[in-house]
């Protein structure tokens, strides 16, 4: 490593902690800071021009933004809805599906600008310090790691006192809440979190409640993916997610607390409010229920959930992902139609599906009423035949019993 390089890239979402590892980098290290904001789709214009206002007065040398939503969706995401994928039932991975998105895009830069260190602001308590460490270890292995919050062990309060003493100007009261906001969704972290039965109170989410009246409205997927919801078609996914991210979030739908195993084996809770993910997710489901055969939908489910564990732990990058991919990608050919759900202040219904591949054709016969498939004496062989092994078993132990 060049000694004279003083260049460190810095993963930068311009909250507390990476607010915090830009004034230490620079000012109690002597490094010349290099931020990069990596935009997941949770951030809007004005807020991206706010983070590179807030970067520049921290007198950095200096500030790059990537938009790297499409790729994110492409990559992740729409994996993540074609396994329903929902950690321990209730996460859909608001953040660990974001971060090895973000770590590649910073490793990348750290390849561009041949910086010496590569840093980021994860403590030493969570899944993200593996996520960004394992990234930087195999694209930068000439960087040296830093993670000033990590290795100085610090508290909330700690960066808030540091960043009060050099003159840092911003919402301290606010920055109680570790805030990640993506495009599928967004972790609140604080105080309530570190403990096991301290729910957040109304000021720690992120998007205050403004709607109350139920709303009807209609999802439209083709081949799994969603492109429009009620009469509106949008040219990409990611943009069909946002319209429904802006109709849901206000009705306070999609908030919970994840309580989780991390990767580096203890428990952790924390909060989210993700109303697209978990409305798609819902209503994906069903439409399957109704598309896919029942061997189908079991094998989703086994390879899902280890897929949404590996990728959670960070492990995004091993090659069984791709091949976990093709396999729920190919699953998704007759995932087409429609799913009605109604929005309702905390929560939502989903209330059917229409599909030329509905599996429930009337043609077949309706359950519990009527079949035009099978006759009454096709059933007694079938169920006669079917149940032969277990009635085997059962009669040749009674009789071992009886001569007992």
């Amino acid at each position: 490593m060049d000694k004279e390089n003083k260049k460190v890239v810095l993963a930068f979402s311009g909250g507390l902690d990476t607010t915090y590892c830009a004034i230490y980098l620079n000012r109690i290290k002597g490094l010349q800071v290099h931020a990069l904001t990596v935009n997941t789709g949770g951030f809007s214009g004005e807020e991206m021009r706010a983070i590179e206002e807030r970067a520049k007065h921290l007198g950095i040398a200096s500030f790059k933004s990537v938009d790297v939503t499409e790729d994110y969706y492409h990559s992740c995401i729409r994996f993540l809805i074609f396994g329903n994928v929902l950690k321990n039932a209730t996460y859909p991975l608001s953040v660990s599906a974001e971060r090895i998105v973000q770590a590649i895009a910073v490793a990348k830069y750290v390849q561009e600008t041949g910086a010496a260190y590569v840093a980021h602001g994860s403590t030493g308590a969570g899944n993200d310090q593996v996520r960004f460490d394992m990234v930087f270890q195999n694209m930068t292995p000439q960087a040296e790691i830093l993670t000033p919050i990590r290795d100085l062990k610090l508290s909330r309060e700690q960066e808030i006192s540091f960043l009060k003493e050099h003159g840092v100007n911003m919402n301290f009261e606010k920055a109680q809440y570790s805030i990640n906001k993506g495009l599928w969704g967004t972790s609140v972290g604080g105080k309530e979190t570190l403990n096991s039965k301290d729910y957040l109170p109304e000021n720690a989410w992120p998007t205050p409640i403004s709607s109350s009246d139920p709303q009807k409205i209609i999802l439209q997927f083709e081949k799994g993916e969603l492109f429009a919801v009620n009469d509106k078609k949008f040219e990409h996914p990611v943009k069909a997610i946002q319209f429904l991210q802006s109709l849901a979030q206000p009705y306070g739908i999609g908030r919970d607390i994840h309580v989780g195993d991390t990767i580096i084996g203890i428990k952790g809770r924390v909060g989210f409010e993700a109303a697209a993910p978990l409305i798609i997710i819902k209503a994906h489901h069903l439409l399957e229920k109704h598309t896919l055969t029942k061997w189908q939908l079991y094998w989703k489910d086994q390879l899902a959930a280890w897929y949404g564990n590996w990728l959670h732990e960070g492990q995004m990058l091993d090659p069984t992902m791709r091949n976990i991919e093709k396999f729920l990608e190919d699953t998704q050919t007759t995932v087409s139609g429609k799913v009605f759900v109604t929005l309702e202040p905390y929560r939502f219904i989903v209330t059917g599906v229409e599909s030329p591949h509905d599996l429930m054709s009337s043609r077949f016969g309706s359950y519990g009423e009527m079949n035009s498939g099978w006759t009454g004496d096709d059933v007694k062989g079938f169920a006669k035949i079917f149940g032969n092994q277990s009635m085997i078993f059962h009669k040749i132990n009674e009789q071992s019993n009886t001569a007992k």
